[in-house]
């Protein structure tokens, strides 16, 4: 029986990257787990398939977030396969990186929309739902923290916002026993970041560069970390911004 044996998680963006590496990492751990996707199906079967070949439980929910309704379909779909939640891990976004001067307010809204409204709502309407003693962990980012990257702005802001929730949110909860934190990856290598780390032949080794450990993350870097604020070892963490970085802020 693995350590969140008995407990049912919900991993929004589990499709791929590292919310798909969190999602099989708590999945191993031993929790039933919702593997919430927006639009690829397939990539989401393919993580509750890799679950369950470990030996796991896991369930596909699909919401595309960012629009009218988004959260409430959300729910629903949970609704039909589980009757409660000790886990929320709001992991899903999306990102821009261009100049101010190109990015337009249809844009600004919609990644304002995925990556600061809908965790809100998710959190919202997923309170009651949300057993006392659960674990709310929302996946934020080092762009947040780190020296001035104005290419990044727009991202760097919906993280920055998503930090500050996970604080006051933490004195909401609390009286539960809910804790919420927030975790902020570094460079981690998936499918979004392989443009990125294959741009030239030293890209890789530069972005291995921002880590004191000098080496690019891993998706599993990250959910361990999700995994043990997960835990009952992670009960004492909360209202806590978390560095997964590999020291790319030291």
């Amino acid at each position: 029986m693995g350590v969140l044996a008995g407990r049912t998680a919900l991993v929004t963006g589990a499709s791929r990257g590292i919310g798909r590496g969190i999602a099989e990492r708590l999945g191993r751990d031993g929790a039933r787990v919702a593997v919430h996707y927006g639009r690829n199906e397939t990539a989401a079967k393919e993580t509750v398939a890799a679950i369950e070949a470990a030996g796991g439980s896991a369930f596909t929910i699909r919401a595309e977030l960012g629009i009218p309704g988004d959260t409430e379909a959300l729910w629903e779909e949970f609704d039909r396969h589980a009757d409660g939640l000790d886990i929320l891990v709001n992991n899903a976004g999306i990102g821009v990186s261009r100049p101010i001067e190109e990015i337009d307010e249809e844009e600004y809204d919609r990644v304002f929309a995925v990556n600061v409204k809908a965790p809100f709502f998710v959190v919202k309407q997923g309170m009651a739902r949300l057993r006392d003693g659960g674990r709310v962990i929302n996946v934020s980012s080092g762009l947040a923290r780190t020296a001035a990257m104005p290419n990044n702005m727009a991202y760097a802001m919906t993280k920055g916002a998503l930090d500050v929730f996970s604080r006051d949110l933490s004195k909401v909860l609390g009286p539960r026993n809910i804790t919420v934190n927030s975790v902020a990856p570094g460079i981690i290598a998936t499918d979004n970041t392989h443009e990125l780390l294959h741009a030239s032949e030293d890209a890789w080794a530069n972005a291995a560069a921002y880590s004191a450990l000098g080496r690019v993350g891993e998706t599993a870097d990250v959910a361990d970390v999700v995994a043990f604020l997960a835990s009952d070892g992670g009960r004492w963490v909360t209202g806590s911004w978390v560095d997964a970085t590999g020291g790319s802020l030291t």
